[in-house]
């Protein structure tokens, strides 16, 4: 492969478009855009948490993964039509999911973000992700999206809130349980 990026900037966006992989150009504030861009969002936040971890830690092997799926969302959104993430993205991070619940004890009330300060980066990733898939909703009520890719942000959602909950118990450490005032 030929050098991808070999001049940063380009000037063609100074008009507020931005080109898609395919070719086209839109708007840099269309809901596709936006779309790609919380992609790229969530996987800054896990590089983030990944980086608190141990290299030889296996959620960080997980989420560098998810970091690689991520970045196969975004190509998805860049090219209108493709289609990267299937059943088997899917069905690995239910899972890697169950995996980890599995030793959790049950929720008996909710828990704040926090605990450690992997456990509150992996929550501010979940909520990303949450957002991120919201945009992708918003997204397909406008245009033909891969509904794979929205269940797929749907499950994340879901393992970013265990492994939140696995990193707060690390080490002795506990969540931090809500008291309603």
């Amino acid at each position: 492969m030929g050098n991808r990026l070999s001049k940063i900037y380009t000037r063609t966006g100074d008009d507020g478009s931005t080109g898609l992989a395919d070719g086209n150009r839109i708007a840099k504030n269309a809901q596709r855009v936006e779309a790609m861009g919380m992609a790229d969002e969530l996987n800054c936040h896990l590089g983030l948490l990944i980086e608190q971890l141990n290299n030889e830690d296996d959620l960080a092997g997980i989420l560098r993964r998810v970091q690689h799926h991520l970045f196969d969302l975004g190509g998805e959104f860049a090219i209108p039509g493709s289609r990267v993430i299937n059943d088997e993205h899917i069905d690995w991070l239910e899972s890697s999911l169950d995996q980890y619940n599995e030793a959790l004890p049950p929720l008996k009330n909710f828990i704040l973000p926090g605990g450690s300060p992997a456990a509150a980066q992996c929550h501010l990733a979940r909520a990303v992700c949450r957002r991120t898939e919201r945009v992708v909703v918003a997204l397909g009520h406008e245009d033909s999206i891969n509904t794979a890719s929205r269940h797929y942000l749907n499950r994340l959602s879901d393992l970013l809130f265990v492994i939140a909950r696995v990193l707060a118990r690390r080490n002795g450490g506990e969540e931090i349980l809500w008291e309603q005032h």
